[in-house]
């Protein structure tokens, strides 16, 4: 990824020249597949060229107003003539429904010539459309709009019987930005958008991306940049942030969208890769009032938990956002922009390069690598590197460079961050002590070790050494055992998932680092809208780590301190009922945990203490996933934090399954 600006704002053909260089020289860090024509995806986001499309329009006889005051929507569409026509009327129909004048619609020249043979195979028809801004509205507000109606019209489409509606898509619909994308290789972006040649073609500021696509398969919609981002590296945590930002849609509200925040949902458009999805939730923030570099500092935060010469300002700035949002980590280095500013960012890691330039003419150039452009020695004011946590940003509108430190700053200035949180946060060390703490039975111990399906090898390799030395044991991280599915013995549920992310492309950490930047810290409670800053939103339980001892189980089960109310529920069945009770038990604590949530319990142990000759356990992952999911659909789920109370979990990835599927915390 890269990006070329000038700090002036000074819109020039040479800005897209230079990013188009960039993007080529780059063209090594990208894919191809089979046919070695067709690439994994590659693509440019430029503010819009008016001097360009007033030309343009004005022989399709469309006149257009002035800059910012229009909207372009690039299309990809349907091939085929009917169904075609049937997106763009929808489109149309909802744009007008929503207040805007229609303008028209321009095919966007392509040379097909230009591209390979599978990317050929799979090419949409490409339009524009260009529709005017409603008297009243000022530009935030009208781009707000045209992020609704894309919305809108996309799910509208998806629920349609459209043939091929999954051909559709709108790489972009702004009054800012516009974006030429596509399945293709760097050196092919100017042959097939031609236009991007021609010299009316202007702007101050261009993001460009080559693809190595690793966790999706290549296609015309996942080529980057995005709308705001352009990404490289893996969001690894990313089915939690989907399955969390889908959860709390049903407590999101915000005056800006005058009551219609439902049209946006869901929040994350489905089958989108972990880099689409990223910018889905960019995207969402932003326009309910957020700057770019807030939500940037709010998804991708900086390590500060383990770092003791952080500012408190600033260390309260993140923890306060970290009791609204988990966030999506992973090796990345992310170059994003609205239109004005435009700059990059790197995961706490650290684990992606990004090398950058200042001219003395006001250029900016930053990309994966050094020396993407060729700049004699002399003329450069300045050079430096993407820092862990750290974010460069070129303000086009101020005319100038914001460092690090002034953002993080004027950010943590932003609300009285550090007092909202000794007034509302809840550590465990502030709960009463319990009358009593549940005391180990030797008598019973292999018996339940039994009920709950521990293996002589579970003792040997897992707990004793976990006993002995108070380590995790170590083992290879390949494993040739075979399949759960194909067993013929009883296996625990866990057995039969397996970790899914391309792990191969990053260092190991050193146990340094790992104290510096990693964290287990958790907040558990009632998850309130995000999208409004109160003082009632840090307003949890703070926990250094997710695991539980009877003591601090016993605390929690007897809390009662704001609205932090605690309720066990057993997680049990009939052993002799078999899979019938199963069934029967997990309906029945579905149904009881919602009744919970309702009478206004805010945490649901969920326990299978009561083991015995009769009841057997219901598996944790089983029970959790069925209330989390129950309490999904019923839009109740961010009411309540789900804790474990089982016997079961035993080895690191049990407990990082339980948490992935929704465990605020548990106890084994």
């Amino acid at each position: 990824m890269g990006l070329v600006a000038n700090i002036r704002g000074e819109k020039s053909h040479e800005i897209i020249r230079k990013g188009l260089e960039v993007l080529i020289n780059l063209t090594h860090r990208g894919a191809a597949g089979c046919d070695p024509e067709t690439g994994d995806g590659a693509g440019i986001l430029i503010q819009i060229p008016h001097a360009f499309f007033l030309i343009e329009c004005s022989e399709l006889g469309m006149k257009l107003p002035g800059p910012g005051e229009y909207g372009v929507a690039m299309c990809f569409l349907p091939v085929e003539k009917h169904s075609r026509l049937q997106c763009e009327g929808v489109f149309e129909r909802i744009a007008q429904e929503e207040g805007l004048t229609l303008l028209g619609w321009r095919d966007t020249p392509v040379n097909g010539d230009a591209i390979g043979r599978e990317a050929r195979a799979s090419q949409p028809y490409i339009e524009q459309l260009f529709v005017s801004r409603p008297h009243g509205l000022d530009e935030d507000a009208f781009e707000r709009l045209l992020y609704r109606i894309r919305r809108r019209t996309e799910n509208e489409i998806a629920d349609s019987d459209i043939e091929d509606k999954d051909t559709f898509y709108v790489p972009s619909f702004s009054c800012r930005t516009i974006i030429y994308k596509g399945l293709m290789l760097a050196p092919q972006i100017e042959k097939f958008y031609f236009e991007l040649a021609n010299p009316t073609v202007t702007s101050a500021l261009c993001l460009i991306h080559q693809r190595f696509s690793t966790n999706t398969f290549p296609s015309w919609k996942l080529a980057h940049p995005y709308r705001y981002v352009a990404h490289n590296g893996e969001i690894n945590t990313i089915r939690g942030n989907i399955s969390w930002m889908n959860a709390r849609q049903s407590v999101l509200e915000s005056p800006l969208y005058d009551g219609k925040i439902d049209d946006l949902y869901p929040v994350i458009t489905p089958r989108g890769s972990d880099s689409g999805s990223l910018d889905n939730a960019v995207e969402f923030l932003f326009q309910s009032g957020r700057s770019l570099p807030h939500v940037m500092a709010m998804l991708i935060p900086e390590a500060w938990s383990g770092n003791p010469d952080m500012d408190e300002d600033k260390r309260a700035f993140y923890e306060y956002h970290a009791s609204l949002m988990e966030p999506w980590d992973g090796p990345a280095a992310i170059a994003f922009t609205d239109g004005r500013v435009i700059g990059a960012t790197l995961d706490r890691n650290g684990l992606r390069p990004g090398r950058y330039i200042v001219t003395k003419d006001d250029l900016v150039v930053l990309a994966s690598e050094a020396g993407v452009i060729e700049v004699p020695a002399e003329d450069i004011r300045k050079k430096g590197r993407l820092q862990p946590g750290r974010m460069f940003l070129v303000d086009t509108v101020q005319q100038r460079i914001i460092s690090d430190a002034e953002i993080k700053k004027e950010l943590a200035a932003r609300q009285p961050y550090s007092a909202w949180l000794q007034q509302q946060q809840v550590t465990m060390d502030m709960l009463p002590e319990p009358p009593r703490v549940i005391a180990s039975n030797p008598e019973t111990l292999l018996r339940r070790q039994r009920a709950c399906g521990y293996s002589e090898e579970d003792l040997r390799i897992l707990l004793a050494p976990m006993g002995a030395k108070g380590e995790e044991p170590i083992g290879s991280m390949g494993t040739d055992v075979p399949l759960a599915c194909l067993s013929d013995r009883p296996q625990p549920l866990f057995n039969y998932f397996k970790q899914l992310f391309a792990q191969v492309t990053n260092p190991p950490i050193d146990p340094i680092r790992e104290e510096l930047v990693m964290s287990l810290i958790s907040y558990i409670g009632t998850e309130r809208n995000i999208l409004n800053e109160e003082p009632e939103n840090c307003h949890t339980l703070k926990l250094p780590h997710p695991i539980l001892t009877n003591r601090d189980l016993e605390k929690l089960r007897r809390v009662s301190s704001g609205d932090l109310l605690a309720t066990t529920l057993p997680a049990l069945f009939r052993a002799a009922d078999g899979e019938a009770g199963l069934k029967h038990s997990l309906d029945d604590l579905s149904a009881r945990a919602a009744h919970a949530v309702h009478s206004g319990y805010t945490l649901l142990i969920l326990s299978d203490r009561g083991v015995d000759a009769t009841y057997a356990p219901i598996p944790s992952l089983l029970a959790m996933a069925a209330v989390h999911n129950r309490l999904v659909r019923e839009k109740t789920r961010t009411q309540v934090a789900l804790i474990i109370e089982s016997g079961e979990p035993r080895e690191v990835m049990h407990f990082a399954l339980l948490i992935g599927y929704g465990a605020s915390a548990i106890n084994p």
